[in-house]
């Protein structure tokens, strides 16, 4: 079963279409031994990084999200769901995040001429070993906020003067700072090689 992660802060119905489209019978589930029991997860995420923290820390999501992520079994986070993986953001003042992976989320620089948030397609520079993402695809973004490079950063792209982390791995667990339910062909692409993706073994250490 493939499980898609209701904190109160995803455009859940989006997400689940694109998952039908791309093949997969998807769950919306707040439960997190239903989401222990699922065979793959998908964390997607819309709005504000503190109240995202609050509702997962309420519904106990928090740390099942965390064992999900680091359990070898494919997991995909999107946009928000991308950015509260990692360790602090700076949205709302400063909030602490997940700390799945090393990084920290940054506000777009005012003043650059580029609107903010980012709305639109934007194209990648792209090395992810397993391919789900290459060099030239364009995808769709609205974010206001970005997740720094890192050493887990596989996809890379440009706005405000900003080169900032469009995609991450780290073992089986992939995010991207776009939506690939928003983003066409492509993002039908994506959604059908994380269905096909196996399982691994859960990621040792901090490094991707």
């Amino acid at each position: 079963m493939t499980a898609i992660v209701d904190y109160k802060a995803g455009n859940l119905t989006s997400v689940k279409l694109a998952l039908a489209a791309a093949g997969a019978e998807a769950e919306i589930v707040r439960d997190p031994a239903a989401l222990r029991r699922a065979e793959r997860i998908v964390f997607p995420g819309v709005g504000a990084a503190a109240s995202a923290m609050e509702n997962l820390r309420a519904g106990g999501l928090d740390s099942a999200v965390r064992e999900a992520a680091l359990s070898g079994k494919p997991f995909l986070g999107i946009c928000l769901g991308m950015q509260i993986l990692f360790g602090r953001s700076e949205e709302d003042g400063g909030v602490d995040c997940l700390g799945i992976l090393p990084g920290r989320v940054r506000r777009f620089p005012d003043g650059t001429g580029d609107k903010i948030p980012q709305i639109g397609w934007n194209d990648i520079t792209a090395d992810d070993p397993q391919g789900f993402v290459k060099t030239s695809e364009e995808y769709y973004f609205v974010h206001s906020y970005y997740v720094e490079k890192n050493p887990c950063t596989v996809a890379t792209a440009f706005h405000a003067g900003v080169e900032f982390s469009a995609a991450v791995r780290k073992g089986a667990l992939f995010a991207t700072q776009f939506h690939p339910e928003k983003s066409g062909k492509l993002g039908l692409s994506l959604l059908r090689a994380f269905l096909a993706a196996p399982a691994g073994d859960p990621p040792r250490g901090g490094q991707c």
